[in-house]
Protein backbone atom coordinates (compact mmCIF):
# COMPACT_ATOMS: atom_id res chain seq x y z
CA UNK A 1 0.00 0.00 0.00
CA UNK A 2 1.36 3.74 -0.29
CA UNK A 3 -0.24 7.14 0.31
CA UNK A 4 0.60 9.06 -2.86
CA UNK A 5 2.72 10.89 -1.01
CA UNK A 6 6.30 10.74 -3.67
CA UNK A 7 9.42 10.71 -2.06
CA UNK A 8 11.53 11.67 -4.97
CA UNK A 9 11.81 12.37 -8.73
CA UNK A 10 13.83 9.29 -10.01
CA UNK A 11 15.05 8.81 -13.74
CA UNK A 12 14.65 5.97 -16.19
CA UNK A 13 17.59 4.51 -17.35
CA UNK A 14 16.41 1.66 -19.80
CA UNK A 15 12.92 -0.29 -20.44
CA UNK A 16 14.29 -3.40 -22.47
CA UNK A 17 11.14 -5.60 -23.78
CA UNK A 18 10.85 -9.22 -24.20
CA UNK A 19 7.48 -10.31 -25.80
CA UNK A 20 5.39 -8.81 -24.05
CA UNK A 21 6.65 -8.05 -21.23
CA UNK A 22 9.74 -5.86 -20.16
CA UNK A 23 12.67 -4.69 -17.79
CA UNK A 24 12.75 -0.97 -16.05
CA UNK A 25 15.70 0.12 -14.83
CA UNK A 26 15.70 3.00 -12.66
CA UNK A 27 18.29 5.18 -10.60
CA UNK A 28 17.68 6.49 -7.19
CA UNK A 29 18.89 8.43 -4.79
CA UNK A 30 16.72 7.85 -1.72
CA UNK A 31 14.62 4.94 -2.68
CA UNK A 32 17.33 3.00 -4.03
CA UNK A 33 19.75 3.50 -0.87
CA UNK A 34 17.96 0.85 1.17
CA UNK A 35 15.46 -0.68 -1.51
CA UNK A 36 15.92 -4.95 -1.67
CA UNK A 37 14.90 -7.57 -3.81
CA UNK A 38 11.07 -8.49 -3.82
CA UNK A 39 10.37 -4.99 -1.97
CA UNK A 40 7.37 -2.55 -3.87
CA UNK A 41 8.17 0.67 -5.10
CA UNK A 42 5.17 2.70 -6.75
CA UNK A 43 6.99 4.40 -9.89
CA UNK A 44 4.79 6.87 -11.02
CA UNK A 45 2.12 5.26 -9.06
CA UNK A 46 2.27 1.82 -10.64
CA UNK A 47 3.08 -0.91 -8.08
CA UNK A 48 6.47 -2.84 -8.94
CA UNK A 49 8.46 -5.65 -7.42
CA UNK A 50 12.18 -5.03 -7.23
CA UNK A 51 14.39 -7.85 -9.10
CA UNK A 52 17.46 -6.19 -9.26
CA UNK A 53 19.54 -3.45 -7.40
CA UNK A 54 22.65 -2.04 -8.32
CA UNK A 55 24.75 0.93 -6.44
CA UNK A 56 25.23 3.95 -8.68
CA UNK A 57 27.11 6.86 -6.80
CA UNK A 58 25.19 8.24 -3.87
CA UNK A 59 22.00 6.14 -4.87
CA UNK A 60 21.56 2.88 -6.96
CA UNK A 61 19.21 1.59 -10.28
CA UNK A 62 16.92 -0.76 -9.84
CA UNK A 63 15.03 -3.16 -11.45
CA UNK A 64 11.22 -4.12 -12.22
CA UNK A 65 10.13 -6.87 -14.11
CA UNK A 66 6.88 -5.52 -15.67
CA UNK A 67 4.45 -7.79 -17.02
CA UNK A 68 2.09 -7.49 -20.04
CA UNK A 69 -1.63 -6.64 -18.02
CA UNK A 70 0.82 -3.01 -16.44
CA UNK A 71 2.18 -2.61 -20.07
CA UNK A 72 -1.35 -2.24 -21.32
CA UNK A 73 -3.30 -0.91 -18.27
CA UNK A 74 -0.64 2.19 -17.48
CA UNK A 75 1.58 4.56 -19.34
CA UNK A 76 4.96 2.66 -18.04
CA UNK A 77 5.45 0.39 -21.59
CA UNK A 78 5.81 4.49 -23.60
CA UNK A 79 9.00 5.52 -20.87
CA UNK A 80 12.42 6.26 -22.07
CA UNK A 81 15.61 6.56 -21.06
CA UNK A 82 16.34 9.95 -19.03
CA UNK A 83 12.30 10.49 -18.24
CA UNK A 84 11.75 11.38 -15.18
CA UNK A 85 9.42 9.37 -12.65
CA UNK A 86 7.99 9.33 -9.41
CA UNK A 87 9.17 7.25 -6.71
CA UNK A 88 7.07 6.25 -3.52
CA UNK A 89 8.16 3.71 -1.17
CA UNK A 90 5.32 0.85 0.45
CA UNK A 91 3.87 2.98 3.34
CA UNK A 92 4.78 2.08 6.64
CA UNK A 93 2.23 0.43 9.25
CA UNK A 94 3.91 2.94 11.87
CA UNK A 95 3.78 5.96 9.98
CA UNK A 96 1.13 8.56 8.98
CA UNK A 97 -1.26 8.50 6.33
CA UNK A 98 -0.62 11.79 4.42
CA UNK A 99 -1.96 11.16 0.97
CA UNK A 100 -5.05 8.30 0.50
CA UNK A 101 -5.25 4.78 0.38
CA UNK A 102 -3.30 3.96 -2.49
CA UNK A 103 -2.74 0.95 -4.08
CA UNK A 104 -0.68 1.02 -6.98
CA UNK A 105 -3.05 -1.00 -9.15
CA UNK A 106 -3.21 1.32 -12.03
CA UNK A 107 -6.97 1.29 -13.45
CA UNK A 108 -6.16 3.05 -16.48
CA UNK A 109 -4.57 6.49 -18.15
CA UNK A 110 -6.11 9.79 -18.98
CA UNK A 111 -4.62 12.68 -20.30
CA UNK A 112 -3.58 16.45 -20.01
CA UNK A 113 -6.19 18.49 -21.22
CA UNK A 114 -5.58 22.06 -19.83
CA UNK A 115 -3.28 23.87 -17.75
CA UNK A 116 -4.47 27.61 -15.95
CA UNK A 117 -2.09 29.48 -13.66
CA UNK A 118 -3.36 31.06 -10.66
CA UNK A 119 -2.36 32.90 -8.15
CA UNK A 120 0.11 30.49 -6.44
CA UNK A 121 -1.61 27.31 -7.45
CA UNK A 122 -1.96 25.86 -11.00
CA UNK A 123 -5.38 24.32 -11.97
CA UNK A 124 -4.86 21.47 -14.25
CA UNK A 125 -7.94 19.76 -15.94
CA UNK A 126 -7.12 15.45 -17.58
CA UNK A 127 -9.46 13.31 -19.94
CA UNK A 128 -10.36 10.37 -18.65
CA UNK A 129 -12.81 7.37 -20.32
CA UNK A 130 -16.48 7.13 -18.77
CA UNK A 131 -15.78 4.19 -16.91
CA UNK A 132 -13.36 5.66 -15.08
CA UNK A 133 -15.33 8.69 -14.54
CA UNK A 134 -18.25 7.38 -12.22
CA UNK A 135 -15.51 6.92 -9.11
CA UNK A 136 -14.48 10.31 -10.06
CA UNK A 137 -15.72 13.02 -7.36
CA UNK A 138 -15.30 16.13 -6.15
CA UNK A 139 -13.29 16.71 -3.12
CA UNK A 140 -12.74 13.24 -3.52
CA UNK A 141 -9.30 11.60 -3.65
CA UNK A 142 -7.23 10.34 -6.99
CA UNK A 143 -3.71 9.61 -7.82
CA UNK A 144 -2.02 10.67 -11.38
CA UNK A 145 0.99 9.32 -11.96
CA UNK A 146 1.19 7.89 -8.05
CA UNK A 147 0.58 11.70 -6.74
CA UNK A 148 -2.21 12.01 -4.30
CA UNK A 149 -4.59 14.38 -5.39
CA UNK A 150 -8.30 15.81 -4.02
CA UNK A 151 -10.32 16.77 -7.05
CA UNK A 152 -11.71 20.19 -7.75
CA UNK A 153 -13.87 19.25 -10.57
CA UNK A 154 -15.69 16.89 -12.66
CA UNK A 155 -17.32 16.26 -15.69
CA UNK A 156 -18.93 13.48 -18.03
CA UNK A 157 -15.03 12.19 -19.28
CA UNK A 158 -12.61 14.99 -17.33
CA UNK A 159 -11.77 16.19 -13.60
CA UNK A 160 -9.62 18.73 -12.33
CA UNK A 161 -7.54 19.34 -9.60
CA UNK A 162 -4.91 22.32 -8.14
CA UNK A 163 -1.78 21.70 -7.88
CA UNK A 164 0.38 23.54 -5.50
CA UNK A 165 3.78 24.65 -6.00
CA UNK A 166 4.91 22.02 -4.26
CA UNK A 167 3.22 19.40 -5.85
CA UNK A 168 4.70 21.21 -9.31
CA UNK A 169 8.28 21.22 -7.61
CA UNK A 170 8.50 17.70 -5.74
CA UNK A 171 6.59 15.31 -8.61
CA UNK A 172 6.92 15.30 -12.40
CA UNK A 173 3.04 16.54 -12.85
CA UNK A 174 5.00 19.69 -13.00
CA UNK A 175 6.21 18.82 -16.51
CA UNK A 176 3.35 17.30 -18.29
CA UNK A 177 1.74 19.25 -21.07
CA UNK A 178 -1.61 18.90 -22.25
CA UNK A 179 -1.52 15.54 -25.06
CA UNK A 180 0.77 14.15 -22.19
CA UNK A 181 -0.38 10.37 -20.72
CA UNK A 182 -0.92 9.69 -17.09
CA UNK A 183 -1.80 7.08 -15.35
CA UNK A 184 -4.47 7.30 -13.15
CA UNK A 185 -5.59 5.25 -10.12
CA UNK A 186 -9.56 5.67 -8.54
CA UNK A 187 -10.24 5.76 -4.81
CA UNK A 188 -10.07 2.31 -3.89
CA UNK A 189 -13.56 3.07 -1.80
CA UNK A 190 -15.26 4.12 -4.74
CA UNK A 191 -14.95 0.98 -6.35
CA UNK A 192 -15.99 -1.17 -4.07
CA UNK A 193 -19.08 0.79 -3.13
CA UNK A 194 -19.54 0.38 -7.27
CA UNK A 195 -19.21 -3.29 -7.04
CA UNK A 196 -21.71 -3.56 -4.23
CA UNK A 197 -24.13 -1.90 -5.38
CA UNK A 198 -24.04 -3.75 -8.81
CA UNK A 199 -23.91 -6.89 -7.45
CA UNK A 200 -26.76 -5.96 -4.81
CA UNK A 201 -29.23 -5.44 -8.14
CA UNK A 202 -28.82 -8.78 -8.92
Amino acid sequence: MFTGIVEEIGEVVALESSGDSAVLTVRARVVGADSRHGASIAVNGVCLTVVGRAPDGDGARVDFDVMAETLSRSVIGGLHAGDRVNLERAARADSRLDGHVVQGHVDGTGVVESRRPGSGWEAVRFGLAAELARFVAEKGSIAVDGVSLTVTGVGPDWFEVGLIPETLRATTLGDRHPGDPVNLEVDVLAKYVARLMETSRR
